[in-house]
């Protein structure tokens, strides 16, 4: 099964299924003579781990992270860094009644359809319990990048929507995305998403979000054209996250509606370097790093797994219907905010590995 690897200079490989003994994953070019303990790594997964809020999933995973290669006396050696998550909150019945019937919106169907076998329990391989190693990766592709870039760079993440309804610009307060269950910066939307959730978690339905993530201090120049753009790398990376529908780099789409004068970011020099008047282009041009914060925003769809029957069909051809039980998030963009964050740490730090082979 090709696919689970990500990253060139800075790569990592995840492996392990939802409700299997461990999930793990394996990062190999780190630099030697980094610092790096699991306390550093156990921080940003502890964002992440389910059962924080009644807003989650209720499966009950500490995600206690464990190094076991590529990392002596409290330094990594270049080689191999090897990490796993043991899994202790498996309830692998709660599928057994659905084990023959696909989901409507899961992988269940094409991943059935492609290898002619699936593993049902909690979706397998498919599930987004895999997050969680990519979130201890970028724990260390943090790391990475606060040892060569001065000053380090800094990554935040923030629910910029939730079921149709937007955080308001004037009242952003990234402060506030660590006040609240939602990592919403805006604390009066995250009072209104509250019996939002609440009241589609107890209708048995789920609702979709959107993230914005952003990264501060980055160099200019990074990002390898034509086709290993930063911004379609940064694209690539936010779209391999389960449930993501859609991405934008910058204005996104809202850049069609503007005319050219408009868009176009104008520059001029400011304390001896160059400055621009805006950020349409998130941070990116022609694929490569402005210096400018880099921003990108995904969408999430709404959680495929709920308690509202719906119609499908088995493997064996018939016409059924289906209600998913189990322990499910009522908004996976939700935990989906520090997923986001690891993957743009990943992809700035292999993109600065490789910008210093190249050019030094």
């Amino acid at each position: 099964m090709p696919g689970n690897s990500f990253g060139q200079a800075f790569r990592f490989t995840t492996w392990g299924e939802s409700h299997g003994p461990a999930i793990g994953c394996v990062v190999d070019g780190v630099p030697p003579g980094i610092a790096l303990e699991e306390a550093e790594l156990q921080v940003w997964l502890d964002q992440r781990k389910p059962g924080q809020s009644r807003h989650t999933t209720q499966r009950r995973e500490p995600d206690l992270v464990r190094i076991v290669s590529g990392v002596f006396e409290g330094q990594t050696t270049g080689t191999p860094v090897a990490l796993v998550i043991e899994n202790q909150d498996q309830r692998s019945k709660d599928y057994g009644d659905i084990k023959d019937k696909f989901r409507p919106g899961h992988a269940d169907y094409t991943y059935w359809a492609k290898y002619g076998i699936r593993d049902y329990r909690g979706g397998g391989r498919s599930s987004a319990r895999e997050t969680a190693m990519r979130v201890a990766a970028g724990g260390i592709a943090r790391k990475v990048l606060d040892g060569l870039v001065p000053g380090g760079i800094a990554i935040r993440g923030a629910l910029a929507e939730m079921g149709g309804q937007k955080a308001a610009r004037e009242r952003w307060d990234w402060a506030e995305t660590r006040r609240n269950a939602f990592f919403c910066p805006d604390a009066e939307a995250a009072a209104v998403w509250e019996s939002v959730l609440d009241s589609a978690r107890k209708s048995g339905s789920s609702l979709g979000a959107v993230i914005e993530i952003v990264a501060e201090g980055v160099p200019a120049g990074l990002g390898e054209p034509v086709y290993d753009k930063l911004d379609a790398d940064l694209a690539k990376a936010m779209m391999s996250i389960n449930a993501v529908k859609g991405v934008e780099i910058g204005a996104g789409f809202a850049a069609a509606a503007l005319r050219g004068e408009e868009n176009a970011d104008e520059m001029f020099m400011e304390d001896g370097k160059p400055a621009f008047s805006a950020n349409h282009a998130g941070g990116v041009l022609g694929g490569l790093s402005s210096g400018q914060p880099i921003v990108v925003r995904f969408a999430v769809k709404p959680t495929s797994s709920i308690l509202t029957p719906r119609r499908t069909i088995d493997v064996y051809g018939n016409e059924t219907e289906i209600v998913t039980k189990g322990r499910h998030d009522p908004c996976v963009g939700i935990r989906a905010v520090p997923v986001g964050e690891a993957m743009m740490a990943l992809v700035l730090a292999d993109h600065l590995l490789r910008h210093r082979g190249q050019v030094g």
